[in-house]
């Protein structure tokens, strides 16, 4: 190969690999819809089901996940080449825990309500099967960078899950939106009533199922999805 042909094919290879190519975007979007952990990989659920009552707490909560998740990809991707086969899920573990105690600790120092809410699931978070699965389904055998956005978009799209659900119960169990009444007092001046079944957690289950048939209906490529 001549020098010229080397030097040419350099900013082509640069441009594939880059921090942002075709390839790393796909990573960060296919889990928003495609390839979404929670309606398509049916992951997470149970914490979905659980801190979706308000919308306040659901956005902490995704937010909490996404950091656990891109953070303790990218920091195991760092190391696996160090990390003996036997005891890789205890060092998977042990990453996540340190990342799941700074988030929790610091929702006791900056938001104690939101975390009275959120209460054992923040904790639960070192067992949530989205952060286990991308550790090692993705992040054992990825470079760094692509293994954070990995994570990144994972938590994000357990997160739209749990702001589209909390906001549909909150609206329609207490009228209210982030605490902010929304429906209008006359409505309830005329009967209106609040749904008391969208506050219990089944409900979110329902919405969680409808959300996915929705999904099945516009995405074809998902309906043979096991």
């Amino acid at each position: 190969m001549s020098v010229e042909t080397s030097t040419a094919a350099a900013p082509q290879e640069a441009k594939k690999d880059g921090l942002f190519s075709k390839k790393n975007r796909r990573v960060l979007s296919d889990p928003l819809d495609d390839n979404n952990p929670v309606t398509v990989q049916i992951l997470g659920v149970c914490s979905a089901l659980a801190v979706t009552v308000q919308v306040k707490p659901a956005i902490i909560m995704a937010i909490g996940v996404t950091l656990v998740t891109a953070f303790s990809n990218l920091i195991i991707s760092l190391i696996r080449e160090g990390i003996p086969g036997r005891i890789r899920m205890i060092v998977q573990l042990v990453v996540v825990a340190l990342l799941v105690t700074l988030v929790d600790q610091i929702l006791k120092a900056y938001m104690f309500d939101v975390s009275k809410k959120l209460s054992v699931f923040v904790g639960l978070i070192i067992t949530n099967c989205i952060v286990m699965g991308r550790l090692e389904a993705y992040a054992m055998a990825q470079k760094p960078w692509p293994s954070f956005l990995d994570g990144v978009g994972n938590g994000l799209g357990y997160g739209i899950i749990l702001v589209v659900v909390s906001v549909i119960r909150e609206l329609f169990g207490s009228g209210s939106v982030m605490g902010l009444k929304v429906v209008p007092q006359f409505l309830y001046d005329l009967g209106y009533v609040n749904n008391g079944l969208m506050m219990l957690p089944p409900m979110a289950l329902f919405l969680i199922g409808i959300y996915i048939w929705i999904q099945r209906a516009r995405n074809q490529k998902l309906v043979n999805v096991s």
